[in-house]
């Protein structure tokens, strides 16, 4: 455009030194003229076409920049709902964590109590087993004994299995008074058909044979009480072992779905900062090329417009 001013310039020093011969020369000034206007008429095409197209840029910037914006605003207002959401998913998966470590550690309370309970009563039915079959030999052997003397047939007995049961159930005996315990030892070491105090030693016999029917009577009640509590035990653990694996179940699936929830959470929130970055990038570029075409804009229509005016004034010189 400075080569338009300066031909301007050259066109109005022909006005003002040529008019004398403007008849000599055919329309040298005319030409100029029309060369003049012609430039004025392309300024002004130039002006209207840039003046077109930075208004579409300058259209561009606002859409663009309102968009990315809008864009930038729903970032942000994301990042401030998904980090407390990240932050209460894990202090929640945290507390079902413990939950789950509690009932794991109940639930495996319950299998070691009923795996003791099992031992101990496997250990008390062994001794009442043994119990009780000693309990029934030696019902027998009295019962033997009883009927040998009552029958007269003392001598016979004192050769059986029985006499020898009966004779270590006696020395056994601590509940047996000493005379009384003198007097069947006396009896049972002897090899006669004819005992002297026999009417006694039945009285005895029937004695000690009442007490212990009535001590195997109790060791029956007291094993079969025995075997109800720990039926009753095994029951209930079994039932609150069925009800934590349940809940520990719930617990696990729940904590599943968290840690799934946590982890969607933590890429939603890193895609989300990256792309707020990324616009916050692009917007400070785009503000400043705008800007930048703008001043750039506003300082062609300043120099068109001094273009045309000095174009203008030439014309009119000439």
């Amino acid at each position: 455009m400075n080569k338009l001013l300066v031909l301007a310039v050259a066109a109005a020093n022909v006005g003002t030194t040529g008019a004398a011969n403007l008849h000599a020369s055919a329309n040298p000034i005319r030409k100029v003229v029309t060369l003049l206007q012609a430039m004025q008429q392309k300024v002004t095409a130039e002006g209207e076409k840039a003046q077109e197209l930075y208004e579409k840029f300058e259209c561009y910037c606002k859409t663009s920049g309102g968009d990315l914006g809008a864009s930038i605003e729903a970032a942000e207002a994301k990042l401030e709902e998904v980090a407390p959401a990240i932050e209460a998913s894990t202090s929640k998966k945290a507390k079902i964590e413990e939950e789950l470590t509690a009932s794991k550690e109940e639930r495996e309370a319950c299998k070691t109590a009923m795996a003791e309970a099992t031992a101990l009563r496997e250990k008390e039915k062994a001794a009442f087993d043994a119990l009780l079959g000693d309990s029934k030999a030696n019902l027998v052997a009295l019962d033997k004994a009883i009927a040998a003397l009552e029958g007269g047939m003392s001598g016979s007995f004192l050769q059986t299995t029985a006499a020898s049961t009966l004779r270590r159930l006696v020395a056994g005996n601590k509940d047996l008074d000493d005379d009384d315990r003198q007097t069947l030892l006396s009896f049972l070491s002897s090899d006669s058909e004819y005992a002297p105090a026999s009417g006694e030693i039945v009285g005895i016999l029937k004695t000690i044979k009442d007490e212990m029917f009535a001590s195997q009577k109790d060791a029956i009640a007291t094993e079969e009480a025995a075997v109800k509590s720990f039926e009753e035990l095994t029951a209930a653990k079994k039932k609150e072992v069925a009800a934590l694996s349940k809940a520990i179940e719930a617990k696990l699936e729940r904590s599943g779905a968290l840690g799934l929830e946590i982890a969607t959470l933590k890429n939603d929130l890193g895609d989300t900062s990256d792309t707020l970055e990324d616009d916050k990038k692009f917007l400070a570029d785009l503000e400043k090329n705008c800007a930048t075409k703008k001043a750039t804009h506003e300082e062609e229509v300043k120099t068109r417009g001094e273009e045309l005016v000095a174009l203008a004034d030439t014309i009119k010189v000439l």
